[in-house]
């Protein structure tokens, strides 16, 4: 057998093999969806269940983990003294951060030796709209706090926050009772409303407008009735797709491409499970979002007023701090999260410019090594019985 005829029956195996694997994957999404969707794998247990939140505790049995790039971490056993508390944004499910086997951040962080903990929000209803920046922030981080502490034993712990789940780890550490927080974490949450990327734009679009509409009319949002705009969790789907809809409908094109690739069937699966399953967000808050922080801009001056006589202050916050922003983030700029540095009173901050969009800065193939790793090196440098201080830096790494 010649070279040339050899080299040609073995694309036609290499083909045919393809063909077969498409097939069967084409059936399993079609048919057996579920059966592609690898998120929530981790084993946990709920050590508090509220209404809505609970908290999760994660803790492996596991010799070693997977990792995006096919290679495999052995996981650590002896824990640091500080555990970690996972904060995630509203309107997504749980399985953000347990998005697949190779790809989950509470199975990574539990792995690099943390007393690792997951915030669920739940799954608001109808008769959950009321909920506030005050129910969250306040009550709801301060329950899922103190269930960790009772829980681990420990009096201090770390906040690792993604998005709106920054904001949130950063009002709590800014209130005036706050104690017990040795070091933070936030990664594309926004601060400056007047920044860049599609959240300010949008921020300074509605302001003149709203101020007017304040001043010149009895109009309030506080005075509507939550309940009778409460949305479903498809309407938080549709307006996160609408920020990038070419690339909603490009990546079925990839999946046709690669369809013969069963790796990356679930990779899409899953992600897509995850993004047509958003969550509905609560009418106060979003009315809290929208007044305080895209009208107001509170933030941007250091402050978040929950109530008449309940602030938050974020000149308290003086435990480390270290911000990430994705470099190719079209809703939350690096300038827009950059300017909490300015605000708080931490020493010891650090600013970073990490590879990925919106969700991929903390999702994406590259998060483990440009987000998940430096900061899990970075908190366990503070999660020893003292915390050190270090200069303040910027750096950026794209």
């Amino acid at each position: 057998m010649n070279d040339t005829l050899k080299h040609w029956m073995d694309k036609s195996s290499e083909l045919n093999e393809r063909v077969a694997a498409s097939a069967v994957n084409a059936f399993d999404w079609l048919f057996r969806k579920e059966s592609l969707v690898k998120s929530g794998q981790t084993p946990h247990t709920v050590i508090h269940a509220g209404d809505p939140m609970s908290v999760r505790h994660y803790d492996l049995d596991d010799a070693e983990i997977p990792l995006s790039d096919d290679t495999v971490m052995p996981v650590r056993r002896r824990k640091h003294a500080i555990p970690l508390v996972l904060v995630p944004p509203l309107g997504v499910t749980t399985e953000t951060f347990d998005l697949m086997p190779n790809r989950s951040l509470v199975r990574y962080m539990a792995a690099r030796g943390f007393k690792t903990y997951l915030i669920c929000w739940g799954t608001p209803e109808r008769r959950h709209a009321s909920l506030s920046m005050r129910d969250y922030a306040d009550r709801m981080m301060g329950e899922a706090l103190a269930a960790v502490r009772a829980h681990s034993g420990a009096r201090e712990l770390s906040l690792m926050g993604w998005c709106m789940g920054g904001l949130l780890s950063l009002i709590h550490a800014g209130l005036p009772d706050t104690r017990g927080i040795r070091a933070m974490v936030t990664v594309a949450s926004p601060i400056d409303m007047r920044g860049g990327g599609l959240i300010a734009g949008v921020s300074r679009i509605i302001n003149t407008p709203a101020k007017f509409i304040g001043r010149y009319t009895d109009f309030r949002l506080n005075r509507l009735n939550p309940q009778a705009f409460h949305a479903p969790g498809w309407v938080t789907a549709l307006a996160f797709k609408l920020t990038d809809p070419i690339g909603s409908v490009t990546t079925y094109w990839d999946l046709l491409v690669n369809l013969w690739d069963r790796e990356f069937v679930e990779s899409h699966s899953t992600t897509s499970d995850y993004l047509n399953n958003m969550l509905a967000y609560p009418v106060g808050m979003v009315g809290d979002v929208l007044t305080k922080m895209a009208v107001q801009n509170q933030m941007a001056e250091g402050r978040f007023v929950l109530s008449r006589e309940r602030s938050a202050e974020f000149t308290r916050i003086t435990a480390p701090l270290y911000v990430f922003a994705g470099a190719t983030d079209a809703l939350v700029a690096p300038s827009t999260a950059a300017h909490v540095l300015d605000v708080v009173g931490s020493k010891d901050k650090r600013f970073e410019v990490a590879p990925g969009g919106h969700m991929g800065v903390i999702l994406g193939s590259s998060a483990q090594g440009a987000v998940w790793a430096r900061a899990a090196d970075w908190l366990q440098a503070r999660s020893g019985t003292r915390a050190p201080v270090a200069a303040r830096s910027r750096t950026r790494s794209v």
